[in-house]
């Protein structure tokens, strides 16, 4: 069963714009936050931007001013507005959902690649 789908990853050209969204299954109990990772290889995986408990917003210092998470709680949906994108984005960006458990559910993950 898939509990987190992502979509809105693409090619763009540097400066230009991307929108990431992950809905989450309402069959996952108990999720304390929520937020988006990026993979490049050989680098480990690292937080983008995240929902923390209390709606706390937390954010690597390579893409303050840049990026910004939302979400729609109707739709149990988080999103990642990237705005002025670089060449050192370029990755695949995982969605994530930790619960109360504390368990960790991950998505497909979505490639982002910016040409310079």
């Amino acid at each position: 069963q898939v509990q987190l789908v992502e979509s809105g990853g693409g090619l763009v050209q540097t400066g230009g714009s991307l929108r990431l969204s992950c809905a989450a299954s309402r069959s996952i109990f108990s999720i304390n936050a929520m937020g988006w990772y990026r993979q490049t290889p050989g680098k480990q995986r690292e937080l983008v931007a995240a929902f923390m408990s209390g709606g706390r917003t937390n954010y690597a210092d390579s893409v303050k001013g840049r990026f910004t998470i939302s979400r729609d709680n109707a739709k149990n949906t988080v999103y990642l507005q990237m705005n002025s994108l670089k060449p050192e984005d370029t990755a695949v960006y995982y969605c994530n959902a930790r619960t109360l458990a504390p368990q960790d559910y991950w998505g497909q993950g979505t490639q982002v690649t910016v040409s310079s």
